[in-house]
């Protein structure tokens, strides 16, 4: 019995003591009741505090309720034992086969298994990394992408229709420093002050010139429009493939200077205009974006007459929202709080509602560390950290792993003498070490001749507290991936795999699988085979949630 199946079995025992008059309620009863793992397994397998939240629509006392909703529930199937405690608190135990009967549903819907509807039918565009071509991808990018591909998997697992976009910055300010940079490098000069640095500047511009050989005949402004085409075309290559390297693919690669080039913003800008959002002032057009939320007004057009940043955004976000896009969501490091009111106050000008069409997650930063000391970083210097360090130094699964285990809203610390041992110091190897031994436990069955059989499959006999503990482990991943979805918490699915791994060991430990020497197969064999098949396929699921490889061996 999973506590989906648990929880509408509750709500079902509150409808029927309506029915019968024996309770009467305001409003309509829930149709989900939430339970949870007492922190005492001597309290029994779940436990819900629905009585202490219905008490007083109700009209009783919360004990009095919980007595009736346990009466209801003893003696219903799977249901093995029903204590009240405290002001009315209900602690429930599981019959050993009802919960048994966990694996086989796992079995039975394979890796589907954790799938959810909680955002069903949502359309949602996701970007993330959006670095600019202007260099490698950095550390900071890589635990957006990590945390981004992971975050889409989670909610297209619960139903959303979830595009991934990368938004490239191939216009502006930026991209000028970038070519004058190539193109100082191509000559032998020194970077501007403002520009950029590093080895791969050397590089970026001899590859160039090895294309373009005229290029150092022609005027500086040709001369730095080649590099720029040129300079951001192969660094965004570099940028695509890298990422795909690491697991990170996206639906849709959006250019800075097409939405320009477009019209979109124009079309954004008249928008605001006609809908009497803007006035004039000290030469230049202004949002007022204070009647929205922001902090302050924004300025939309600069006296000079051209456009700021935040049309871009706009007419971004209009984009967005005109290609049936229910929510926009956008990862963000952690120098973009200042982002949050501007962009909300676009949405709410444009006649949105920003608390359902827009959302904004804001990440912090990572530190690498050697022999305990961080590992130094900057971009303008050429020392900069990027994607390469981290996946060179613990491999892709690791670093894809450590970046998506803390919360988003945590500085990361990555040990790298950690994440690069193999053994069970590193969560990953120890979370992966559990599919392998699992698929280890499989592979030698099939050699005795046995297979995991649902048809022949004995849920009453998983009665062993260790399979209880791995049984009601399993049965939480489905909501452990609807709160990862509904919280945008990933590292949830990477904690619960890691506290699964701890309660699969213990159940190796106590409970033998397979038959020794002669010993013939029986049904508790068979029956724990299917649990391990169970297991395994959460493992399974969950670390391709992560974007992290399940192997088979190890």
């Amino acid at each position: 019995m999973t506590p989906e199946e648990l929880s509408s079995t509750i709500a079902d025992a509150l409808r029927a003591l309506e029915r019968r008059g024996a309770i009467s309620i305001d409003g309509h009863l829930p149709t989900r009741v939430g339970v949870e793992r007492p922190k005492n397994k001597d309290h029994g397998d779940y436990a819900t505090n629905v009585a202490l939240q219905l008490g007083r629509r109700v009209g009783m006392p919360p004990r009095e309720l919980a007595d009736l909703i346990a009466t209801e529930l003893k003696g219903l199937a799977g249901i093995a034992a029903v204590t009240i405690a405290g002001p009315g608190f209900i602690n429930i135990t599981v019959e050993a086969a009802a919960q048994g009967e966990v694996a086989r549903a796992i079995v039975a819907a394979g890796t589907s298994y954790g799938d959810g509807d909680t955002i069903a039918g949502r359309r949602v565009n996701l970007e993330f990394v959006s670095a600019n071509p202007t260099g490698p991808v950095t550390l900071a990018s890589a635990r957006w992408a990590a945390m981004g591909d992971s975050l889409a998997r989670m909610m297209q697992a619960e139903g959303a229709a979830v595009t991934r976009e990368y938004y490239f910055n191939d216009a502006g300010a930026q991209i000028d420093r970038f070519s004058a940079s190539l193109l100082a490098s191509a000559r032998g000069q020194p970077s501007p002050d403002d520009g950029y640095v590093g080895a791969y500047i050397g590089d970026l511009a001899a590859s160039i010139l090895e294309t373009r050989p005229d290029v150092l005949t022609m005027a500086d402004d040709d001369a730095q429009e080649v590099f720029r085409a040129m300079g951001v075309e192969v660094m965004f290559d570099e940028i695509k493939s890298r990422l795909h390297e690491f697991g990170v693919d996206f639906d849709v690669y959006f250019s800075e200077r097409g939405l320009h080039e477009s019209g979109a913003v124009d079309v954004a800008i008249e928008r605001l205009r006609s809908g009497g959002l803007t006035y004039e002032a000290e030469g230049a057009v202004w949002l007022r974006s204070t009647d929205y939320g922001d902090d302050k007004d924004r300025v939309i057009i600069r006296s000079n007459g051209r456009p700021t940043y935040i049309c871009a955004d706009a007419g971004y976000y209009l984009d967005k929202r005109s290609r049936g896009n229910d929510l926009v969501m956008i990862v963000l490091g952690a120098d973009h709080h200042g982002y949050v009111g501007r962009y909300r106050a676009i949405a709410a000008a444009f006649g949105d509602d920003p608390d359902q069409t827009l959302e904004l997650v804001i990440g912090q930063m990572v530190n690498l560390l050697r022999d305990g000391e961080p590992l130094r970083m900057s971009k303008r210097a050429g020392t900069v950290l990027t994607i390469d360090d981290l996946v060179d130094a613990v491999g892709i699964d690791a670093g894809r792993y450590a970046l998506v285990r803390y919360s988003n809203d945590s500085t990361i610390d990555i040990d790298l003498d950690l994440w690069a041992r193999q053994n069970s110091d590193s969560p990953v190897y120890y979370v992966q070490y559990a599919h392998a031994r699992l698929t280890s436990i499989e592979r030698n069955a099939a050699q005795l001749g046995f297979a995991p059989d649902l048809t022949a499959f004995d849920p009453a006999l998983l009665g062993h507290e260790r399979e209880g503990d791995l049984l009601r482990a399993l049965a939480d991943f489905p909501s452990v991936v609807a709160g990862a979805a509904e919280l945008r918490e990933p590292h949830r699915v990477a904690r619960y795999l890691e506290a699964t791994a701890s309660t699969f060991h213990r159940f190796y430990d106590e409970c033998r699988v397979l038959p020794q020497g002669d010993e013939p197969v029986d049904e508790v064999h068979r029956a724990r085979l299917v649990l391990v098949s169970a297991t395994r396929l959460v493992f399974e699921r969950g670390l391709g949630l992560l974007g992290v490889s399940a192997p088979e061996r190890m």
